[in-house]
């Protein structure tokens, strides 16, 4: 990936954020922050075109360098439509539109169309059954095993890979608050995940920017994790970051929902920036196992996984 790409890239990513002609407030700001990194710094420059009409598309395309950098657009622009459930109208006819001023082959489209619609569809639909489960396993295994299922995703080549971690996430939640009682729809535990800053378009276009950028994916990757991406990078950071993150919800979920939703929305804040720094110190104990586990997936068993 060439560092002339990066401005294209985040355009792109701009428009396709951008298609449906809206987005929450936070959302927006998650994508600010990515898009800056992507585009090295410049986003009010790169915003300030996108929005008032003068990026056109084929304009755009044309100054990426490659077939390489026109594949990783599309998958770029294929993960922020789908980020947060299935696409509308509005971004089915983007990414139309992108696919033709890209020029990509029919079977590379296909492949990423697929593994787009199928985990946004997972994200709309975390999955889980009606009745309340009985827990198969302690909450602590449960989160634990989750929280390294989700790490395992980062290190799977497939850059579309990443997109299946907020649905592994949101259908954890899920399945704890129906084992303590509570019936739940995907906006409730969305809304409970965005408590915590975890909102599905800026962390699924954070990691797949990271796997697509490699080395020009700077700064941001190890945001806000402590000791466990302290001296990490590129990747590494995004393993221990995914990890962090989901254990922290998992068991912030648990006390939220053990307490019968009671707990405000400073305590669950705090409550979840304490249980990340516990899990910077759990995750050097099971980054083994992690890439272990990581050896055994690949796009299609996850998506098995995710809609099990």
């Amino acid at each position: 990936m060439r560092d002339a790409d990066r401005e294209p890239l985040a355009t792109i990513a701009l428009i396709a954020a951008f298609a449906d002609g809206f987005r929450a407030p936070e959302e927006v700001a998650q994508l600010k922050t990515i898009a800056a990194e992507i585009g090295g710094g410049d986003y009010d420059t790169i915003a300030r075109r996108v929005l008032s009409g003068q990026s056109a598309l084929g304009d755009v395309v044309a100054r990426l360098s490659d077939d390489e950098a026109r594949r990783k657009a599309y998958e770029l622009a294929v993960s922020v439509v789908y980020a947060d459930g299935v696409a509308t109208e509005q971004e089915k006819t983007f990414l139309a539109d992108l696919r033709r001023s890209l020029g990509l082959d029919g079977g590379v489209v296909a492949e990423v169309d697929q593994a787009g619609a199928g985990l946004g569809a997972a994200v709309a639909d975390p999955g889980v059954a009606e009745e309340p489960a009985a827990p198969s396993a302690p909450f602590d295994d449960q989160i634990l095993q989750t929280a390294m299922l989700a790490a395992a995703v980062e290190l799977l080549p497939q850059n579309l890979a990443t997109m299946a971690i907020v649905p592994l996430q949101l259908r954890m939640v899920y399945r704890i608050g129906q084992q303590h009682g509570h019936r739940l729809d995907a906006a409730q535990v969305k809304d409970l995940a965005g408590v915590f800053g975890i909102g599905a378009a800026g962390q699924v276009v954070e990691g797949v920017a990271r796997k697509l950028l490699g080395g020009l994916a700077r700064g941001i990757f190890g945001r806000g994790l402590g000791g466990a991406a302290g001296g990490l990078t590129g990747a590494a950071a995004g393993v221990a970051l995914t990890f962090a993150t989901t254990y922290a919800l998992g068991h912030a979920a648990q006390q939220y929902y053990a307490q019968g939703r009671a707990l405000s929305r400073a305590d669950l804040q705090a409550l979840f920036a304490r249980l990340k720094d516990d899990a910077g110190g759990i995750f050097p104990r099971v980054e083994r196992q992690i890439r272990d586990l990581a050896g055994t997936l690949d796009l299609g068993e996850v998506m098995r996984r995710v809609r099990a």
